[in-house]
Parts: structure tokens; C-alpha cells; sequence
């Protein structure tokens, strides 16, 4: 259940990123408040998380699923340059991310 509760938490991180993006700078209301309860929410799910998986890997996990859907997010929604060595970087943390998990238990 924790790696479900660390994909959520990584998932949000995606949606805070991106909420930063909207909000300007925290000068729209609305996206700065979504925004501010993605962090709380996603930062919460990960400290769930931390109870039963070792920090330096539920760091990792959460980090790099942000990177991930917040670059594909980019290249895909807001039209950021999409390349092959940029592709090639997002499958090499996507490799990590995979790794810790299958070297990690819980």
C-alpha cells in the first residue's frame, strides 16, 4: 500500500508543478490555492509513505515521478521541445524508478 500511497503523492507533485505554472507566480487566486493544497496533499502522502519505505528511495520515487509527468506534461500540453535526447533522459529516470522499486521491499 505505501507505493500506491508514494505514486499518488509523485502524481501530485506533477499537479503542484503545473499548478505553479498556472498560478503566475501566485498572483491567480484559484490555481494558487489548488496549487498550495496539491503541495500540503502530496507532501502528506509522502510522509504516509515514509512509514514503511526507507527515505532515500521514497525521496527518489517521489522526485522522479514528478519529473517525469511534469516533462511529459510540458512537452505534450504546453508545447515544450520534444527531442530524443530528452526522451531518452526521461526513460533513463523512469529505469530508476523502476529499479528502486524492484530492489526495495514493501
Amino acid at each position: 500500500m505505501s507505493w500506491v500511497i508514494l505514486v499518488f503523492a509523485g502524481l501530485l507533485e506533477v499537479g503542484w508543478a503545473v499548478g505553479l505554472k498556472q498560478s503566475a507566480g501566485f498572483t491567480r487566486l484559484w490555481p494558487s490555492v489548488l496549487t498550495v493544497l496539491a503541495m500540503l496533499a502530496s507532501i502528506g502522502l509522502l510522509g504516509l509513505a515514509l512509514r514503511h519505505l526507507p527515505l532515500g528511495t521514497a525521496y527518489a520515487v517521489w522526485t522522479g515521478i514528478g519529473i517525469v509527468g511534469t516533462a511529459i506534461f510540458g512537452m505534450v500540453v504546453l508545447g515544450e521541445p520534444v527531442g530524443a535526447l530528452r526522451l531518452l533522459s526521461i526513460a533513463l529516470i523512469v529505469a530508476g524508478i523502476i529499479g528502486l522499486k524492484l530492489l526495495t521491499p514493501g
